[in-house]
């Protein structure tokens, strides 16, 4: 079996990711809000850039996904399209945008694909949106499913500990992730369940798993790329691995400078015209 490399791959489709569980060749996904971050990791060969509503924490400061609108994920999801020659985009329909009405649903998936230019859609939950994710797909537009923490239903769980520890709930998370595939979901993601139950998931569905506080054992991982990068370091969940300390890069950056504009040191000679 012939097999294609990440740099064989001039753009990442829903059809490659899905040859990728089949090859046994990780996914790799993270999140991006803007221009310059995803020019960044597109630039890095990631396969997949979720504009997460996580962008209500990340880059306007508030406390859960929810306050984030449809229209400022639109806004995100434009910027992030422009930077983007290589990776699939997928962008989440932000709480309100599709709970309990399947129209409201659909409308909403239409507006981020035609206003932002996005190849896919994010949506949490399993059986009780069924029916959105349904009209969705019918529309041509590609699904990838979100189950175990999902952070718009905080308020429901009333924490973010680890999901599906009990049998009940990891049951339900089994038929749920069954029945999003059936739907014609290209992908689900499993955030903060055991890493026992992400494998068998991952084993038994057909197409890829996307694992986030789930396990090795997932067909790819996602994170959020301030946290991985160590642009917000108040955020130091088990499952995070730092690859950077940009918050103090940054920190050290903006003081020297700040020392040199004091001093008169900047600008010098060379700087001026």
């Amino acid at each position: 079996m012939s097999s294609i490399h990440k740099s064989e791959i001039k753009k990442v489709t829903t059809h490659q990711l899905q040859e990728m569980k089949y090859r046994g060749e990780k996914i790799s996904m993270l999140t991006a809000y803007d221009f310059s971050m995803a020019r960044l990791l597109d630039a890095a060969g990631i396969d997949v850039i979720l504009v997460g509503d996580s962008a209500s924490n990340v880059m306007a400061g508030h406390e859960t996904t929810l306050p984030i609108t449809l229209d400022q994920m639109i806004y995100h999801a434009s910027s992030v399209i422009r930077a983007v020659e290589r990776a699939l985009v997928v962008v989440d329909l932000p709480f309100g945008s599709y709970q309990g009405n399947s129209s409201e649903a659909l409308r909403s998936a239409i507006r981020i694909m035609k206003e932002s230019g996005a190849h896919a859609v994010k949506i949490e939950g399993g059986l009780e949106i069924k029916e959105s994710v349904l009209r969705i797909l019918s529309a041509g537009i590609p699904v990838m499913g979100h189950l175990g923490l999902t952070p718009q239903s905080i308020y429901k769980f009333g924490t973010y500990a680890v999901r599906a520890q009990e049998e009940v709930e990891a049951k339900k998370l089994r038929e749920d992730a069954k029945l999003l595939q059936d739907c014609g979901c290209f992908s689900v993601v499993l955030e903060k369940i055991p890493s026992s139950l992400a494998k068998e998931v991952s084993e038994h569905l057909q197409i890829p798993v996307i694992g986030i506080g789930a396990g090795p054992h997932t067909d790819g991982q996602v994170l959020v790329s301030h946290d991985m990068l160590g642009i917000n370091n108040e955020f130091k969940p088990r499952f995070l691995r730092t690859y950077a300390n940009l918050q103090e890069v940054i920190h050290n950056a903006v003081t020297q400078y700040i020392k040199d504009v004091k001093s008169n040191d900047f600008p010098n000679q060379n700087e001026c015209y």
